[in-house]
């Protein structure tokens, strides 16, 4: 297992992250999966074996159960155990338990801490963007928590460039700790984060955690073009998130995939795996698994190095539209542009030169 720095911080993180939103499968998170207390130990004891050090939940998973049972399955290894939560959605029925509002925020960390029964989360995070609290009384929040112990780290979660530089703007402006992750969606279905927040993770040297790498299944080879779909998985029609906008393509991308995978003799899902792990600026995959089976092929993409030819190949297959400024500076600005402006630019560039 690679260990990779988390942003801007000393915290070292495995390239896999254990998601335990499956633990629980209480109210709308039941068709996600129902992982009890003894299925979450031996997928730990799986996780542990294979040298991953981070897991990942959130208090609105199931209602909380999410948390009771990975602070119960993860207990006999805390020491050698990071754990990850967040908080931001409703818990109650209340006008102030949901946001991250100071009132919330420190609320929601004393329940998280209770139902992991531990004295601190190593990683506590902002679920979700909240237009409606000052930026400032969120991060004041946070760095109390981090400097009361009850916090080791903060990051946050699904915010856009613009959301994500007022914070990192406002955590300087006001001597606050930074936050040093974000965990975002980003899979070769879906690259829109390569516009902002690849760039901004890389510039401001904060961590990448990626959830729901296989895009809720969609790149695990189980969806073909042409081929009945699984009868215990979802339609890709009717999914939203992610949403899938062009089901042509994503056949493109899973053919690919799939051919990769005959070569080395792999699932479709390690390949889908090991491109995300290839990408500098990503620190750690969020994986989950409905089954003991599927974890265990997960954890095998972390040994799974993929050939420069075959990272091009599924670069090209997945590659996104140039949106405006990015197709002007392609065409206009090559000639001054940075390693950041780069990561997403450098191929359309050499297809421009070519």
């Amino acid at each position: 297992m690679e260990y990779r720095q988390l942003g801007h911080s000393g915290l070292r993180v495995s390239t896999l992250t254990l998601g335990t939103m499956t633990f629980g499968g209480q109210g709308k998170f039941a068709s996600v999966g129902n992982t009890d207390l003894q299925a979450a130990k031996s997928q730990i004891d799986l996780c542990l074996d294979a040298g991953i050090n981070l897991y990942d939940t959130a208090d609105v998973y199931s209602d909380g159960l999410s948390e009771e049972i990975l602070g119960k399955a993860i207990k006999p290894h805390r020491e050698q155990a990071l754990i990850a939560t967040k908080a931001r959605f409703p818990m109650g029925s209340g006008i102030n338990q949901a946001g991250a509002s100071r009132y919330h925020i420190i609320n929601a960390c004393e329940a998280s801490l209770k139902r992991l029964n531990t004295d601190y989360i190593d990683l506590y995070q902002i679920h979700e963007w909240d237009g409606l609290t000052p930026v400032d009384e969120t991060l004041e929040a946070l760095d109390t928590l981090v400097r009361s112990g009850k916090v080791r780290y903060y990051g946050v979660s699904n915010y856009t460039g613009w959301q994500l530089m007022k914070t990192l703007g406002s955590a300087a402006q006001n001597h606050y700790l930074r936050p040093i992750s974000q965990q975002i969606h980003y899979t070769l279905q879906a690259r829109e984060a390569e516009y902002e927040l690849l760039p901004i993770a890389q510039d401001q040297n904060v961590g990448v955690l990626v959830w729901s790498p296989l895009a809720g299944g969609l790149l695990s080879g189980k969806y073909r073009r042409n081929q009945q779909d699984p009868t215990d998985s979802r339609h890709p029609l009717g999914w939203t998130e992610p949403p899938v906008y062009d089901v042509e393509k994503l056949y493109d991308i899973v053919e690919v995939l799939v051919a990769i995978a005959e070569q080395h003799q792999v699932s479709a899902a390690q390949v889908a795996l090991a491109w995300l792990l290839s990408r500098k600026t990503v620190s750690s995959l969020v994986i989950g698994a409905r089954t003991e089976a599927q974890l265990k092929d997960n954890l095998l993409a972390a040994n799974l190095k993929l050939s420069q030819e075959e990272l091009s190949m599924l670069e090209k297959v997945s590659r996104p539209p140039l949106i405006y400024p990015y197709w002007h500076q392609a065409t206009t600005a090559a000639d001054r542009l940075s390693s950041n402006d780069l990561e997403l630019l450098q191929p359309y560039i050499d297809d421009l030169n070519k």
